[in-house]
């Protein structure tokens, strides 16, 4: 196993043993909450844990639903007691840039119903400003070269996500602009931008969200809470 693996696996078990009998349970999208969701599965048939999740991707349902966790749908589920979700990066103010997966819109309304969020990373996804990886924006088809021009003119860098040389498409339908920025020195700024603009369905920009987050390292896990952030 890759020093990266190593590092999701012992952030996924860590966050494997915050699951309590009874929880309904958010499993976010990515490759280190594949890790939480094996080394949960194994909590559920070893103890026998009665719980039920909501998911944030077609992907992991099924996944889920593989490894023997009930799934529900989130309208049918009461308020998510505890969310586990990935990041493709997290600064020093525990904001992160989420959406590699493709999931973020289904994460989001995840998080938005959840009591309490924790994301699981490796060690290399925590910089200092957000801005390394690229920005995914959720559009709706309809419009959607008008507003890669409107976020050109702004010097955003857009560019369309593809696979295979065809757009990538939701689970909703939608489209992916992968925004290019390096460093995002203004992060709130360009939310409230992104947030104004029509056609924009959502953003992967996840600012003030996470409670804890539990960062993989080589020999264990550290951990950052939102309640020990500087005032």
């Amino acid at each position: 196993m890759t020093n990266i693996n190593l590092e999701k696996q012992h952030a996924a078990n860590a966050a494997a043993m915050l699951i309590k009998n009874g929880m309904t349970v958010g499993l976010g999208t990515g490759s280190t909450v594949d890790y939480f969701l094996k080394a949960l599965a194994k909590r559920v048939q070893r103890e026998n844990l009665q719980i039920v999740g909501v998911t944030t991707s077609f992907k992991t349902a099924k996944s889920a639903q593989d490894l023997g966790i009930k799934i529900i749908d989130i309208d049918d589920a009461p308020m998510i007691d505890l969310t586990i979700d990935g990041a493709d990066e997290i600064d020093a103010h525990m904001n992160g840039i989420k959406g590699g997966g493709a999931a973020f819109l289904m994460e989001k309304i995840v998080a938005k119903n959840s009591k309490r969020i924790v994301w699981i990373v490796d060690s290399q996804k925590v910089h200092v400003k957000l801005g390394m990886v690229p920005l995914p924006v959720e559009v709706v088809p309809f419009g959607s070269g008008k507003l890669m021009a409107e976020l050109t003119k702004h010097q955003l860098h857009p560019t369309w996500r593809k696979s295979n040389d065809e757009l990538v498409v939701t689970d909703m339908g939608h489209y992916i602009i992968d925004l290019s920025l390096k460093s995002i020195d203004q992060p709130y700024e360009l939310e409230r931008y992104l947030d104004g603009q029509i056609g924009i369905v959502e953003h992967g920009l996840f600012l003030d969200v996470v409670d804890e987050i539990i960062i993989g390292t080589a020999t264990g896990v550290e951990r950052l809470l939102r309640s020990h952030l500087q005032k």
